[in-house]
């Protein structure tokens, strides 16, 4: 039986603070500037049943996700199986285990460390052993080197090569301690390597600042920015106690970092989902009668990335140094 526990009730993420739900639901591709708010849409017909609110092209609204429609949106694991399987012959969404998330991450760390096992030891059952003792690191590395060394999941769903709050396959809760995500060792290492609670924050957000991804369905955006939001919580309280919370500020930073570095996009064309395609002529025209003749995407047509006449998304650079570059285009980080 899926573990409902895991499902993170934006109830009540709106009563702890109603910015904090704000905040997650933006998209800032689209917004046009800041204090101006664009939010994620459901990109998904799932909820069209639902009515007025709930269509494909629909923006994800507060009102549409909380009070009496605050079960909405729940993980793929609390989804029905007939659910499950509309999403996966509509959209190819299928959520990887646990263990394969495990697996393929710790490839990603054999390699950065130049050596096997550094933070747990796979088992033949598709369990694994936490390597308890604090994490060392190879000559000419440090511990600030890797919390800022940057990942990306793409097509990120919930996002469990990320964060690891539970398994997205079997719903079943995953303890702290025993996490694998990207950004859950990221966190180990800030709280190995960090004693007081200004440190932490410091090193954490770095964290959050050097972890990525991107989907197409708003629910499953939403989703992966609350198990961020909801892991920054879980590893600060396991650091400092677990009657201690964050300053509301520090909570609304975090979710400003996730809003911006997980964001609804085509990965395809690196455009926001559905902004492509053709588009009638700007060309006027001698008549008014007719259908207007529309022009073909030039990306759609020759494959090329760079020429889709779609929105392109932005994210942000964080180390910018001035306001006119802190948002770049993802597709002008793709080397050609």
């Amino acid at each position: 039986m899926v573990d409902q526990s895991i499902d993170i009730k934006e109830n009540d993420i709106f009563a702890l603070s109603p910015e904090l739900l704000t905040t997650l639901l933006k998209d800032h591709t689209l917004s046009p500037k800041e204090g101006e708010q664009v939010n994620i849409f459901w990109a998904t017909d799932n909820y069209e049943h639902l009515g007025d609110g709930y269509h494909y092209h629909d923006q994800i609204t507060i009102p549409c996700i909380t009070g009496d429609n605050g079960t909405v949106i729940v993980p793929r694991s609390v989804k029905s199986r007939q659910q499950q399987q509309q999403r996966s012959r509509e959209m190819a969404e299928v959520f990887t285990p646990s263990w394969i998330c495990n697996a393929q991450n710790n490839l990603v760390d054999d390699a950065w460390f130049g050596r096997e096992g550094v933070f747990n030891t796979e088992n033949p059952d598709h369990t694994w052993m936490v390597n308890t003792d604090p994490i060392t690191f190879p000559e000419g590395k440090t511990w600030r080197d890797y919390v800022r060394d940057t990942r990306l999941e793409i097509t990120c769903g919930e996002a469990p090569y990320i964060v690891s709050r539970y398994d997205t396959v079997t719903g079943e809760p995953i303890p702290v301690e025993q996490r694998i995500g990207l950004l859950d060792r990221k966190l180990r290492v800030v709280s190995e390597n960090t004693e007081t609670t200004g440190d932490w924050l410091k090193w954490a957000q770095t964290a959050y600042m050097n972890v990525y991804g991107y989907e197409w369905q708003g629910d499953n955006l939403l989703l992966a920015r609350e198990n961020l939001l909801m892991t920054f919580l879980d590893y600060y309280k396991a650091k400092f106690g677990a009657d201690k919370i964050p300053q509301m500020k520090s909570l609304l930073y975090i979710a400003y970092i996730i809003s911006w570095n997980f964001w609804q996009m085509d990965g395809l064309k690196g455009v926001v989902p559905d902004s492509c395609g053709d588009k009638p002529s700007t060309q006027p025209s001698l008549f008014d009668f007719g259908e207007p003749e529309l022009i073909p995407c030039a990306g759609c047509k020759s494959g090329d990335i760079r020429q889709h006449n779609g929105t392109y998304c932005l994210i942000r650079d964080w180390g910018a140094k001035t306001e006119d570059k802190k948002k770049i285009r993802f597709i002008d980080l793709i080397k050609n």
